[in-house]
Formats: C-alpha cells, sequence, structure tokens
C-alpha cells in the first residue's frame, strides 16, 4: 500500500497545431479593420503534453498524429518523469486511445478517466488555451519542419516555468493532503 506521499498526480492531453490555426484580438486602432492572414492547408501536428502541477514537472512530445501508438510513447515519457519510488495516476479525458487495452502502463503508472464530456476538469486544457492565445495564433506555418519548430519553442518555454505550472494546472479535488 502506498501512502500519499508516494504518489504524484499528472494530467494529461494533446492538442492540434497546424496550419489552419487560432486567429485571436489583436491591437488596432479604433475604427480600423486589421487583417490577419489565415491559412487554408491542412498541415499538422499533435503535441502531446502532460503535468504534475505539485512538483512543477511537465514532460511532452510531438507526433504526425493523436492516436493509441503516440498515447504509448508518451506513457513511457511519462513513466520516466515520475519520480524513484513514487507511483503516479495520469488524469486523461475519455479519447478512445486513452483508455484503450492495446496501451501497455508502465510499472509507476495508473490511468484516471476524467467523466465524459468534462474537459473542463482536464487543466492541460488551459495550457492549450494560452499557447493558442500567445505562442500559435495569428502566424502562418510554411511547411510540416515550421510547425514543430515553433511547437518546441513554445513547449519548452512553458516548461520552464514552474511557477507558471503550479498557478494554471493546480487543482483543489486534486491534492493528496
Amino acid at each position: 500500500m502506498l501512502g500519499l506521499d508516494e504518489i504524484e498526480i499528472w494530467f494529461q492531453d494533446e492538442a492540434r497545431v497546424g496550419q489552419r490555426g487560432t486567429l485571436t484580438r489583436i491591437w488596432a486602432p479604433k475604427g480600423s479593420r486589421p487583417r490577419v492572414v489565415r491559412q487554408q492547408q491542412f498541415e499538422a501536428a499533435y503535441v502531446y503534453g502532460a503535468v504534475c502541477p505539485a512538483e512543477g514537472k511537465v514532460v511532452g512530445m510531438i507526433m504526425p498524429k493523436a492516436n493509441s501508438e503516440g498515447m504509448q510513447k508518451h506513457l513511457e515519457i511519462i513513466g520516466e518523469a515520475i519520480a524513484p519510488g513514487k507511483h503516479a495516476v495520469l488524469v486523461v479525458d475519455r479519447a478512445a486511445w486513452h483508455v484503450t487495452a492495446k496501451l501497455q502502463l508502465p510499472t509507476n503508472l495508473s490511468i484516471l478517466p476524467l467523466p465524459p464530456y468534462s474537459p473542463e476538469l482536464n487543466p492541460v486544457e488551459q495550457i492549450w488555451q494560452q499557447l493558442r492565445r500567445s505562442d500559435w495564433a495569428n502566424r502562418c506555418f510554411k511547411n510540416y519542419d515550421d510547425i514543430l519548430d515553433v511547437c518546441c519553442q513554445a513547449w519548452n518555454k512553458f516548461a520552464l516555468q514552474p511557477d507558471a505550472i503550479r498557478s494554471l494546472c493546480s487543482r483543489s479535488w486534486a491534492v493528496l493532503l
């Protein structure tokens, strides 16, 4: 039996980033109608992200698709990030590739699916909102490699801010005390 001090709570999700990106508000003189270019191509990548707010830790990876193979690789990376001697509970939504029996869980990890239709309970959604408002908004990508570069820069910049991770992703209902 594990004690509460031997458990880490992680949250996981993925986001699509690509050429048909997000348009956001921009500053412009009153009465003007600013223009923002929006691409019509469909090249995209998926950013898999996981956070442990209590420890201020994040892990992420980028894949061409969101599927069980990508989820398996992400689980392995999360398993490596869990502190030695601890067990993690990974909170996920109910996407088919999150809860499939095909997944081989690391021995130090268990999955806890959120109730159906409740994305607001997953704090990783707030990370995606923040990145879509800032780093991923109002841009044109030359190609897939450009998408990868922008995603890596945005995620790595976020990962270097443990206080932002804690404040954005902590949930009172997910505290082990």
